[in-house]
This record gives C-alpha cells, structure tokens and sequence, in this order.
C-alpha cells in the first residue's frame, strides 16, 4: 500500500457543485457517490439520497475529498483563513490561470498573486464555495 495525503472538506450540501467546479478549473479525475447510490441499511441517520456520500477529486500531486455535512444544526463557517488549500505551479502564469477560473466562477481574490519576500510566488483567492486557495511557485 502507498501512503498518501488527502485534503477532506465537508460543505454544507454543496460539495457536488465545489468538486464540479474544482474539476472545471484543475482538471483530474472526478468521482461523486451519493447516499442514493449506496445501500442505506443500518446508517444511524437517514440522509437525503441526492446529498454527497464521498467524492474525490484526484489531481497531479494531489487529492481532495469530501462529502456533504450531515449536521444541518451545526454551524459550517468555511470561509475563514484558519485553513487554506494550497496549490503549487510551475510558474507563475498557470497560477494567474487558476486564480483568473476561480474569480471567473464566482470567487475573490484574498492576496494578490505576486513576488514574496521568499523569493517565490505567492496569493490567495476565495472560491464562491467560501474555500480558501493559496497559490505559490518558485
């Protein structure tokens, strides 16, 4: 078995729409199960059928996985800057490029891409989901 890290969110009840728009602006290899397609016996709640059960998407050096939050009690607060997906590119312009889909699909941009005081690149933009992206390249 390979070992492997994987980012893991859970939206309130938007996770299809934010893996649907991920996959429009990173590509990958998109898969989304819903608790309709899976066998419901035995679950210790009963779950909407069109609510997300688990789906990844899995990118060149990464993965991001998530499902739906099933707490319709709770308070989601995505959007915030305690946590942050970070996505390194070979160059600066293919960061513009992501930065530019994601502000394009609705998003704002955080923190300007640009030179940082590192040497590299670095910026911020919020996707209309509320999830923070931090871009960087050398």
């Amino acid at each position: 078995m390979t070992r492997s890290l994987a980012t893991y969110i859970a939206l309130p009840g938007t996770t299809a729409q934010a893996m649907e728009h991920w996959h429009e602006v990173f590509g990958g290899e998109l898969m989304i199960l819903r608790y309709g397609d899976t066998s419901l016996e035995g679950m210790p709640f009963e779950p909407d059928p069109q609510a997300v059960a688990h789906a990844t998407l899995d990118l060149p050096g990464g993965s991001i996985a998530g499902g739906d939050a099933m707490d319709t009690e709770g308070d989601y607060p995505v959007r915030g800057t305690a946590y942050s997906l970070l996505y390194t590119t070979d160059t600066p312009d293919e960061a513009r490029e992501l930065i530019g889909k994601l502000v394009a699909g609705g998003g704002q941009e955080g923190m300007a891409f640009e030179q940082a005081p590192w040497g590299g690149w670095y910026g911020q933009v919020f996707d209309r989901f509320g999830v923070m992206w931090a871009f960087s390249c050398e």
